[in-house]
């Protein structure tokens, strides 16, 4: 059992500037479209944290016309329940499944929600943590999330966003709510890009790793599961350039990185006070090849997280969002400081 995810003081912010990463891929490809001033062209939507802000999310709430279904770990954003509630009043059917073991800070959205048109579940026991971030709106399109909806961190967290508009991934994706929202078993189907857990993340992810011939590189909040690890060492041994971007919290995973950087890949951190935290789950493989794929999700690199949460990924090969996502990482990975191996005694 890995440790919980971790607080952060950090200071309280908005900003508002719009970086999308849109394009058009594949035979399920759609139209270019606008919904509530996100413009949407194709499958995939890519919204990049912090600098995007929360404003697009917003819109897309209000843009509900039949249903809307969250699912989210920890919801304390009053913009986000006044707007599902402002739905709700307007005849919208919302429903919401929020994390049970969070319900200290999940208690004051459930009442307010309750109070106000929305069924606001507790989730079910059935998972350790129910850690998935997801926004359904009239069953045309969800958002894919890593982040929580804490608007104390929304400043500082690097996060991502997808919009995904892959009907065969809603069908499913809905499925999935409906079967949660009433406590009821269900073998998810991961659809066209799918990663759920605890179905099947950890294979996904591990193949995803396992098939780099080039190059991976990784953002991340926790590096506790073994196998990760272990697959990632292998890739650096057998000559793949491996980054892996974190933020290092009192050397929480010195041993790993050491292992790591041992193997001949390269870790970078940032300082637990420093002004980006990185919270985004993402694993970019072979970026520039006609193989490259990108892992967004929930999913947290813990073995409770692949194997007993109830979370929510997708590997996809959407040519911008690789760019984006290779853009980011190179940033980011540039600001931090390499890691030397140190003492974990």
């Amino acid at each position: 059992m890995t440790a919980r995810v971790f607080r952060r003081t950090l200071p309280i912010a908005l900003t508002g500037a719009l970086l999308l990463g849109t394009s058009v891929t594949g035979a399920n490809a759609e139209t270019p479209g606008s919904v509530a001033g996100v413009h949407l062209h194709g499958r995939y939507t890519l919204i990049t944290q912090p600098d995007a802000g929360h404003a697009q999310l917003y819109a897309l709430i209000a843009s509900a016309r039949h249903s809307i279904d969250l699912t989210m770990y920890e919801l304390q954003d009053t913009t986000a329940t006044a707007a599902l509630a402002a739905a709700a009043a307007r005849g919208v059917d919302v429903r919401v499944i929020l994390d049970a073991y969070e319900k200290y800070d999940n208690q004051a959205a459930y009442t307010y929600l309750n109070a106000n048109g929305v069924h606001a579940i507790w989730s079910s026991p059935a998972y350790y943590y129910t850690h998935q971030k997801t926004l359904t709106i009239d069953n045309r399109l969800s958002v894919i999330m890593t982040e929580n909806w804490q608007t104390q961190y929304y400043s500082t967290s690097r996060d991502y966003d997808v919009v995904d508009r892959d009907q065969r991934d809603i069908a499913a994706i809905v499925a999935v709510f409906n079967a949660d929202f009433t406590y009821t078993p269900i073998t998810p189907s991961d659809a066209d890009d799918l990663v759920w857990s605890p179905t099947d993340a950890q294979p996904q992810l591990l193949a995803l790793i396992n098939s780099a011939k080039y190059s991976i590189a990784i953002e991340a909040e926790e590096m506790g599961d073994t196998n990760v690890t272990n697959a990632l060492i292998a890739a650096a041994e057998r000559g793949v350039k491996v980054e892996v971007i974190m933020t290092n919290d009192d050397n929480e995973y010195a041993t790993p990185f050491n292992a790591l950087v041992a193997a001949g890949a390269h870790v970078s951190t940032y300082a637990y006070t420093a002004s980006l935290y990185i919270h985004a789950k993402t694993i970019l493989v072979d970026y520039g090849t006609k193989d490259a794929r990108v892992f967004i999700g929930s999913e947290n690199f813990s073995n409770t997280s692949l194997t007993e949460n109830r979370e929510l990924g997708l590997i996809i090969n959407d040519r911008t969002i690789l760019e984006t996502v290779n853009k980011t990482d190179q940033s980011d990975f540039a600001g931090g400081t390499p890691w030397t191996i140190t003492s974990t005694s």
